[in-house]
């Protein structure tokens, strides 16, 4: 053996920039065999064979494969068993790219939402075309004087999710055309949840197509609708439309996302014909 091709575990560590401690641990999981130990100080020597094996190991890692698939494929070299483990990882790439993908969808709705709302044109009636909604919702008789008094309604929304709903600007309620003719604004009669593009829901959804609506938005929360839902009702009669079917009201930003009150943004939409 030339002890002159040998290197110390601490030469080796900065030749291939990664701390002793990492080569210890394939050590100690039997990945690296030191091609040499001193018998008297126990030091651990290294030669070119080993450089082969640390390069394997650090490209299966950069690839994301554990140390358990990297250490089973060095104790079973196979042209096979390589080409598995690499079609399998990159099963794997794909499928957290599909993840990114959806979570970028959510996030560019999300910013869009806020930032929507951030310019929203407030305390004036606008006829607006609202899309085709994908929704979740319940029955619901609520009057809520804070913005907690939903949360028991919205807590049925979450039962069978494994993932955590993020409720920002997708969590309204509704009065009911009835309610709405016979001007009962203190009330709600369901909540429902926004389904956006990227989410996933496991319940009972619905599809509410795209209807033509009278849309206000205001600076305030729920508590603070009802003399709105009166300017809406109102202007709705006087320019000669009909109530054609029940109201949808979403805090666009809340406390949820402020704590300042002043910049609360709520909307009213009504469908009309």
């Amino acid at each position: 053996m030339d002890k002159n091709k040998l290197f110390p575990i601490g030469e080796v560590a900065k030749m291939f920039n990664i701390s002793v401690g990492t080569i210890r641990h394939y050590v100690a999981l039997g990945m690296l065999t030191p091609e040499y130990v001193d018998p008297d100080s126990g030091y651990r020597y290294f030669s070119y064979r080993q450089f082969e094996v640390i390069t394997t190991i650090r490209y299966l890692r950069r690839l994301n494969m554990s140390l358990e698939e990297i250490s089973d494929f060095l104790k079973n070299r196979d042209v096979d068993k390589i080409l598995a483990l690499l079609e399998a990882q990159k099963e794997t790439i794909y499928e957290k790219r599909h993840e990114l993908d959806l979570l970028e969808e959510k996030i560019t709705y999300q910013i869009n939402l806020i930032k929507d709302a951030q310019t929203s044109t407030t305390n004036t009636v606008e006829i607006r075309t609202i899309p085709r909604q994908h929704v979740a919702w319940l029955k619901s008789n609520i009057s809520p004087k804070k913005y907690y008094d939903l949360e028991p309604s919205i807590r049925q929304f979450q039962i069978n999710e494994t993932d955590p709903i993020v409720y920002m600007g997708k969590i309204g309620v509704g009065i009911t055309k009835d309610h709405l003719l016979e001007n009962k604004f203190d009330s709600y009669d369901l909540v429902f949840l926004t389904i956006a593009p990227g989410d996933t829901y496991h319940g009972n959804t619905d599809i509410w197509e795209k209807c033509t609506c009278a849309c206000l938005r205001f600076h305030g929360t729920h508590v603070d609708a009802a003399p709105w839902y009166d300017k809406l009702v109102n202007y709705i009669k006087k320019n000669g439309y009909t109530i054609d079917g029940f109201a949808r009201e979403i805090t666009l930003i809340d406390d949820g996302i402020t704590n300042d009150s002043k910049n609360f943004i709520t909307e009213i939409q009504i469908p009309i014909k």
